[in-house]
């Protein structure tokens, strides 16, 4: 069966993260992705945090599979003709520059529209266009911390806390490739190309929208029922650190199991859902709890919440994560033991459903890399290594219309 996006050709002018994690689920499902690099160092991921000296790096290998790499050194005559070239026969272009980079280069949206008025330009930015703090220079724990995400991240007594989890940059991508796809939908139906944008602190923003709902209902009764400070603590005016609260009106925290001593990970979290209650009461053998009004709803609890933790991690010290996580799902209680990157790498059913998935490159040879979160009834999604610096610019060239000896003035030019 064709891939989903087969027949759809993408520029990918982008590097580090953000950019690359949107171009290679587009490649993921069959979009023809030729990602244009800087002759003789390409993406600065190439060599950054390597653990092999003198070949592409992990931070690269794993956020450029599927993709060809074309060499192009666009500040040259040469190389601007070769993308005027790719932009008539391309569908979407895909850059996450500093601000009028393409402008600099020649390529301002006008011009891009005069060479392909279908084609589909995709920038991701810092900040969105008029904001006051559009020229900044964002990473992603700088978006994290615009987009209000660390000000709730951490525990009350301490700062502010970023996550591991890419929220400004990763999330940012595939927030790029919703748009990207509504962008060729819309194209079907006018014919006609688009900018789209996305900012790494709208997409941050947008994860965080139910702390932005909490510091609505904060400022307007003063407190938030389902936040460890309450009822003992103190509020101020605006939306608190809390810890692993659950943040969703279900009680949870992460809790010692067996081993936490010497193993970090060693811990579940437990979720204290009201239609749970009485399955959790049977699973700690406190069947006296299911009735006591003390205890019945989730009001009563409340202000008991971390005495009822003490008491399941009482239970969970002869237990290993894994142990209580088999027992407490019989009782249908929502819990998860807290999976290290290790174990995570080695899950079988992760490597079964091809969440994490093995493949080949040319010089590093087989590595690990995550694949498709996203599972189709109909569509395989296959996941390549990824390209050596170079390694189809010649074939690109050639499918450009190229003849081998233009190719090889090009590259005689250091043009590509």
């Amino acid at each position: 069966m064709s891939k989903p996006l087969a027949g759809i050709k993408i520029i990918d002018f982008t590097h580090v993260q953000a950019g690359p994690a949107c171009t290679q689920m587009l490649a993921w499902f069959g979009a023809d992705v030729i990602k244009v690099e800087r002759p003789g160092s390409g993406d600065v991921t190439r060599s950054q945090l390597r653990d092999i000296p003198d070949v592409d790096a992990l931070y690269f290998t794993m956020l450029n599979s599927n993709k060809k790499s074309l060499t192009l050194d666009t500040k040259k005559p040469e190389g601007k003709e070769v993308l005027e070239k790719l932009i008539r026969e391309s569908d979407v272009l895909v850059e996450n520059f500093g601000p009028g980079a393409l402008d600099r280069m020649g390529f301002t949206w006008e011009r891009i529209n005069e060479l392909n008025p279908k084609m589909i330009v995709a920038s991701v930015k810092g900040f969105s266009d008029g904001h006051h703090y559009e020229d900044l220079k964002v990473y992603e724990n700088v978006a994290q911390c615009a987009g209000g995400a660390a000000s709730t991240t951490g525990f009350w007594d301490g700062p502010p806390t970023v996550s591991s989890a890419a929220l400004g940059d990763t999330n940012t991508g595939m927030h790029l490739a919703i748009g990207i796809l509504t962008a060729l939908i819309g194209r079907g139906k006018t014919g006609k190309g688009q900018k789209v944008a996305v900012s790494m602190q709208d997409s941050v923003l947008n994860l965080c929208r139910v702390k932005l709902r909490d510091q609505q209902r904060l400022d307007r009764i003063g407190y938030l029922e389902e936040y460890p400070q309450y009822p003992h603590g103190k509020f101020t005016d605006v939306v608190p650190r809390g810890g692993n609260a659950g943040g969703g009106g279900q009680p949870g925290w992460v809790l010692k199991c067996k081993g936490w001593e010497t193993d970090p990970n060693a811990y579940i979290y437990f979720t204290i859902q009201g239609h749970a209650w009485a399955p959790i009461c049977k699973a700690l053998g406190k069947e006296e709890w299911i009735e006591d009004k003390a205890y019945n709803t989730a009001t009563a609890r409340q202000d008991k919440i971390f005495d009822i933790f003490a008491v399941i991690e009482e239970w969970l010290k002869d237990k290993t994560k894994f142990e209580a996580v088999d027992i407490l799902r019989k009782f249908d209680i929502p819990c998860s033991p807290v999976m290290s990157m290790k174990e995570i790498a080695a899950d079988p059913s992760l490597r079964a459903s091809g969440t994490i998935t093995e493949v080949d490159h040319k010089e590093r040879g087989k590595y690990l890399t995550v694949g498709s979160p996203i599972k189709f009834s109909d569509t395989t999604v296959e996941i390549t290594g990824s390209p050596l610096l170079g390694e189809h610019t010649d074939e690109v060239l050639a499918s450009l219309g190229y003849n081998p000896e233009q190719v090889a003035a090009l590259h005689s030019a250091q043009a590509v």
